[in-house]
């Protein structure tokens, strides 16, 4: 069959005499004379006509066929949605209105509906915005929406799917599971690297100090995202390979060239892995690579192996050669685990994939909410007074937050729920996939069916929160007060933290400890207000990843006595 509709396609290129220019069109037989060649004859540009018309009325009777059988079998209908083209579905309106997610937001707000179905290619992309049917999918039906679709970024970026997040489920997945459960974020292990997590907030006070002090007692306008991505990145090399920078840093102990260009390229894997890239629904159309997505992911990936892979080699060689005797940092952890018969358990490509993983996982998240966070509060300074006041009254002015603080820090804590709940960093979670049909809030859900949780629309859903617009930390408080203990996590699915089920972050009690630390130490440390000529800090997001669209520029002042401050 496939030699069939080669011959059938046999297309040939057709070269003027005069011009070197490319010609795809048929010509008639008596209008050929002047071109050297033309194999394309009426007949076959017949055949492939009637093979094209063949093609799709199968494709429609077959649709027809199969809504007639399930309605006759009184299965559900799917969850409504734009009229899909034959073939393509609706992947041209997709390509056409990006960023896609607005799209999907909008045409689901005109429908009135809180889920919906996109037909994209053959695959059907479920998108909710209702906790309650979330909860129906991911609690009720966890099992049959527990494993990951298969794409074309996240097969590069997990080196074929040798790591956790994006794995589909299977025994790798188990088996990575296992590891991370078992060996890297159980408690013993987070409380041996907890050393490394200090220094490297100590480092976060210094390095924001260097830059403030420099304008003297006045203090200094200073970057908040850099801060905040600098922060999140030390923690985990310093976690994962034991040190700070990859080369020497720069001098105020800011990143220096190696980190930005590192933090750049998990930032850019963020923001393609799971895109609505056109090749995942329209495999034929991988050649042409036509939003670049491959591309960029292949290329961030590049500088990634170019930093991490080094570090890994060099180290298992160290093992392999009795040179290293005692684990100091993830890395290590990771290399030597051992299986039944002693053997390694995990091979070189699947640490590196899970190391990747890991970085991606916890240094866009924290970063990004203690940047909202303190972007909204200083629209609002009665929030920020009221931080500052809570941190004074649990910690004090003598000495720097603790992580053994953070429950004991319920404003704090509810300042950064507020910030993941109106501003995600990520439209949707990563994608579920249905293993079998399912029957979902009265809707028929297909197997391989791809789910979204829309991050945005959960978090602003105003049938779930009372002025959804506006940041009020106070919402999460029991009657506004901050007395008992809050968490970030959020198992109702009113908004997105570490989600629910199987497929849960593994990490979250990391990634809670990163986030409240961040918020704590900036806001503790410095006095923050508005810098010279502005009055209002604007809060636009960016149209893809939804950071900020422009980085938070605050004027800082130390607060603190000196001593407190780490010394260079």
């Amino acid at each position: 069959m496939a030699m069939d509709l080669e011959q059938t396609l046999n297309f040939t290129v057709v070269v003027p005499y005069s011009k070197p220019v490319f010609s795809l069109f048929w010509l008639p037989p008596q209008k050929c004379a002047s071109y050297e060649y033309c194999s394309i004859t009426s007949q076959r540009l017949s055949s492939f006509a009637i093979c094209l018309f063949v093609s799709l009325g199968i494709f429609l009777v077959k649709t027809k066929f199969i809504n007639i059988f399930t309605k006759s079998k009184n299965v559900p209908s799917l969850p409504p949605g734009p009229s899909p083209w034959p073939l393509v579905g609706n992947v041209l309106e997709m390509w056409r209105n990006r960023p896609a997610y607005r799209w999907i937001n909008r045409f689901m707000k005109e429908l009135d509906t809180d889920i919906a179905c996109i037909c994209l290619g053959k695959t059907n992309v479920i998108t909710v915005n209702s906790p309650e049917i979330a909860r129906e999918f991911f609690k009720k039906y966890d099992a049959v929406f527990a494993s990951r679709p298969l794409t074309v970024n996240t097969g590069i970026f997990s080196r074929g799917f040798l790591a956790t997040i994006v794995t589909p489920m299977g025994n790798q997945w188990k088996k990575m599971r296992r590891v991370l459960i078992h060996d890297v974020f159980n408690r013993s292990k987070m409380q041996w690297m907890l050393q490394k997590r200090n220094e490297e907030a100590d480092n976060l006070i210094r390095y924001i100090h260097n830059l403030s002090y420099n304008g003297g007692s006045a203090g200094q306008v200073v970057n908040v995202r850099t801060a905040a991505q600098h922060y999140t990145g030390n923690v985990m090399r310093k976690m994962m390979f034991n040190r700070r920078f990859y080369g020497k840093g720069s001098e105020d102990g800011g990143p220096g060239v190696e980190e930005e260009e590192h933090l750049s390229a998990l930032f850019t894997l963020l923001l393609h892995i799971y895109a609505f890239s056109v090749v995942d629904y329209l495999p034929w159309m991988r050649v042409f690579d036509l939003d670049e997505h491959e591309k960029k992911v292949s290329e961030a990936m590049e500088v990634l192996k170019k930093y991490q892979e080094v570090i890994v080699n060099e180290r298992v060689q160290q093992w392999r050669e009795g040179k290293k005797i005692e684990a100091e940092d993830l890395l290590d952890i990771f290399i030597t685990l051992k299986d039944e018969d002693g053997e390694p358990l995990l091979s070189n490509d699947e640490i590196k994939a899970q190391i990747t993983e890991i970085f991606l996982a916890t240094v866009d998240n924290p970063s990004n909410a203690a940047e909202w966070a303190l972007s909204e509060m200083l629209n609002q300074p009665e929030q920020l007074e009221k931080a500052v006041e809570e941190l004074d009254r649990v910690v004090g002015k003598d000495k720097l937050v603790q992580e053994h603080d953070i429950p004991n820090l319920p404003y704090i804590t509810a300042c950064l729920r507020e910030a993941f709940r109106l501003h995600p960093i990520s439209p949707f979670n990563v994608p579920h996939l249905s293993v079998s049909d399912c029957i979902v809030a009265g809707y028929f859900i297909p197997k391989g069916s791809h789910v979204l949780l829309s991050r945005l629309e959960l978090g602003r859903n105003p049938k779930v929160w009372e002025d959804p617009l506006r940041f009020d930390p106070e919402r999460h408080l029991k009657d506004g007060v901050a007395t008992q203990q809050v968490s970030l996590a959020e198992p109702e699915l009113r908004f997105i933290t570490f989600t629910t089920g199987r497929r849960s972050c593994l990490g979250s009690w990391l990634g809670t400890t990163m986030s409240v630390m961040l918020l704590a130490r900036l806001v503790q440390g410095f006095t923050w207000s508005m810098p010279p000529g502005v009055e209002k800090i604007d809060l636009i997001e960016a149209d893809s990843l939804l950071l900020k669209d422009t980085p938070l520029h605050a004027h800082a002042k130390p607060r603190l006595p000196a001593s407190v401050y780490p010394m260079n």
